[in-house]
């Protein structure tokens, strides 16, 4: 279709409507209006008109029920999700080690959740003032080494359970390039702004990304059987790469994850990436650097992963969970009011009735905050 042409629906003139056409030239348009004088016109009203392309997302196999456990690992979009979770009181663990965004990084990380790997001073390295492990984020580096190692590793003994006990594994890959270090050929899972002779940079194969992932799947499955992977892409632009290298980095992920899906039963694909590309497609849903999804987008996003991943009897709860985490971020200008007292008085008793009914739900810090703000306390 040229851009000189434009679809034409029906149009809604003055009682009457016109012939369709398929198309209409924007250099006439006036001869598709009843009557010669365009100034005639007084009213258009479209018809029932299709803005966006169709995207039929099944249902997961197994939905996600409030009783369930959550790890989640993968690039900053894992992000937006894990926060959405846990904003309604899921049970999640996210990113233990900080936003990772190729898939060797992720299977790396999750054998060492499986083999319950502790790190030590040999695992870091010092630059830039800081102690840095090569397979986390920069969240984890410190001045002090001693420091560093202890974060490490009690995120990783906290994942190492998690991933025995979760029901679903939520995964986000990001890129299919991987920096590895020259000095030993070693992949890293971030460059700490160490300099860039250092680092060889690959586009990985297809091959390369399923061995890498079924290998972890294979172990994962032997001591969690039962766990439903959740395959995702995100849809950030790696634009550094540029933007055909960051599509054929994309394309290469989303082959590979679909191999997976088709390889494993317990494996399945939210078209995160698809909602945002093919759905969306305006710059309106992203944020000022044109690369990442805005809050509009990640909404969007999260409204269909709640139609397609989540337990029907949950989506009840989750609204009202909601309303409470949303006042409970509410800041009053004056808070002495009659009228604060009442809502805080209102949400104190929401939370009660809340956990009461719902033994799992922990709304603890919440009902504190409603209750420290009342006079009575």
């Amino acid at each position: 279709m040229f851009h000189s042409e434009v679809p034409a629906p029906h149009l809604h003139i003055s009682g009457q409507i016109t012939a369709y056409s398929p198309f209409i030239n924007s250099r006439n348009y006036s001869q598709y209006f009843i009557g010669d004088n365009i100034t005639q016109l007084k009213q258009i009203t479209f018809a029932s008109m299709q803005h966006t392309l169709k995207i039929d997302i099944p249902r997961l196999p197994r939905p996600v029920a409030y009783a369930d456990t959550l790890l989640l690992t993968g690039s900053c979009f894992t992000e937006h999700i894990s926060d959405r979770l846990m904003q309604h009181k899921f049970n999640v663990l996210s990113n233990p080690n900080g936003i990772l965004f190729n898939p060797l990084s992720v299977a790396h990380s999750l054998n060492s959740y499986i083999d319950n790997r502790q790190y030590t001073h040999d695992n870091l390295f010092y630059l830039n003032e800081l102690w840095n492990s090569w397979d986390h984020h920069t969240r984890f580096s410190d001045i002090d080494a001693d420091t560093a190692l202890q974060n490490i590793n009690n995120s990783q003994n906290q994942a190492a359970t998690y991933i025995r006990k979760a029901d679903h594994l939520l995964i986000t890959l990001g890129s299919a390039f991987q920096y590895y270090l020259k000095d030993g050929s070693r992949p890293v899972a971030n460059n700490h702004r160490a300099p860039s002779q250092w680092f060889e940079k690959r586009l990985l194969t297809i091959e390369t990304i399923v061995d890498a992932l079924s290998t972890t799947l294979d172990r994962l499955l032997t001591i969690n059987p039962g766990v439903q992977v959740i395959f995702t892409i995100s849809p950030v632009r790696h634009i550094r790469d540029g933007v055909v290298e960051n599509n054929r980095s994309k394309a290469r992920l989303i082959e590979a994850v679909h191999q997976l899906c088709e390889k494993y039963s317990s494996a399945c694909y939210f078209p995160a990436y698809e909602l945002l590309i093919d759905i969306l497609r305006d710059y309106r849903y992203y944020d000022i650097d044109f690369v990442h999804p805005n809050f509009m987008a990640t909404s969007c996003v999260w409204e269909e992963f709640v139609k397609s991943a989540m337990a029907t009897e949950a989506i009840p709860l989750m609204q009202q969970i909601h309303e409470v985490t949303v006042a409970y971020r509410h800041r009053p200008r004056f808070p002495e009011t009659e009228a604060h007292q009442k809502f805080l008085t209102t949400f104190a008793t929401k939370c009660v009735l809340l956990m009461q009914q719902n033994p799992l739900i922990n709304l603890n810090e919440e009902l504190s905050y409603f209750n420290m703000g009342k006079k009575n306390n």
